[in-house]
């Protein structure tokens, strides 16, 4: 029997999906696990009741999340990734060759179990032998570390519960420790269009700018989330999003996408006027 999953962007504003059938629902020890099959949007994830992806438009947040790194950074060998349970991030990392290792620290297993059964083509990217699941906290898994990866991918839930400690500048300061020379750092910066992403947003672009020189924000259209309109950051130690990126180098790679191009990669990092005013205002 039909029904309407329901999820609260303000309080005046909410998003619906009609779903056919509730596929899995399981509460673990760090929050509430839900897949539903809808008819509209497909199989769609949620933890704590928000909508975390949705097999029609998952690969826009997963592409972006990856490339436009990869086409800046010409010699990405070790990357960690930070959340990410879902294994999108992986499934688009497994396209290039000249990555030597992946460590995905994921502190519940039991979302990584949800996903490979119930979102194979997203969890897809635990087939790849080069991927190596390090269940723990992504904080204390980063603390100790100094000059190791190349690219390091935050693919965090919004900034409460178990995704809470991801937007510290704890975290980001050790993150830029865990980069080598030429290292980027990618997060999910959430999005500028309600007060209470729009908050999330600044925080985290004042705390990433304290610990890294260079910086960045770029956008994506991503319809089931909350206004649609969504953010990521770039922080880098000498890489500039712009100024580095090799359109001929990743376009020769032949890696498949729908949504990433490298003439989309320059427009996403052009903001609208009322992000820019909030990133300058987040000091």
């Amino acid at each position: 029997m039909a029904f309407w999953f329901s999820e609260s962007h303000t309080d005046h504003v909410r998003m619906d999906i009609l779903v056919d059938e509730q596929l899995y629902s399981k509460t673990s020890n760090y929050q509430k696990i839900c897949v539903f099959q809808s008819r509209e949007f497909g199989r769609v994830l949620t933890l704590d009741d928000v909508i975390v992806l949705t097999e029609k438009d998952e690969f826009i947040y997963h592409e972006m999340l990856v490339h436009p790194a990869m086409a800046v950074h010409p010699n990405v060998k070790r990357v960690l990734v930070v959340g990410a349970g879902d294994g999108g991030a992986l499934r688009e990392l497994s396209q290039y060759p000249q990555i030597e290792s992946i460590d995905l620290v994921e502190i519940d297993s039991m979302l990584i179990d949800a996903c490979k059964e119930y979102l194979p083509t997203t969890a897809v990217g635990y087939l790849d032998p080069r991927v190596t699941v390090h269940i723990q906290d992504g904080l204390k898994f980063i603390r100790k570390l100094q000059d190791v990866y190349d690219l390091i991918i935050v693919d965090s839930t919004d900034p409460f519960g178990p995704g809470e400690v991801l937007f510290t500048k704890e975290f980001y300061g050790n993150c830029y420790k865990a980069l080598r020379e030429y290292g980027i750092m990618i997060n999910q910066h959430e999005s500028a269009f309600y007060s209470y992403e729009a908050s999330a947003m600044k925080r985290a672009h004042k705390r990433i700018k304290e610990s890294f020189p260079i910086h960045g924000v770029y956008q994506a259209h991503i319809p089931s989330y909350p206004s649609g309109h969504w953010l990521f950051g770039f922080a880098s130690i000498n890489y500039k999003p712009l100024e580095d990126l090799d359109a001929e180098r990743w376009n020769s790679l032949g890696i498949t996408t729908r949504y990433y191009n490298t003439d989309l990669h320059i427009g996403s990092f052009y903001l609208p006027n009322y992000v820019k005013d909030m990133l300058n205002s987040s000091r």
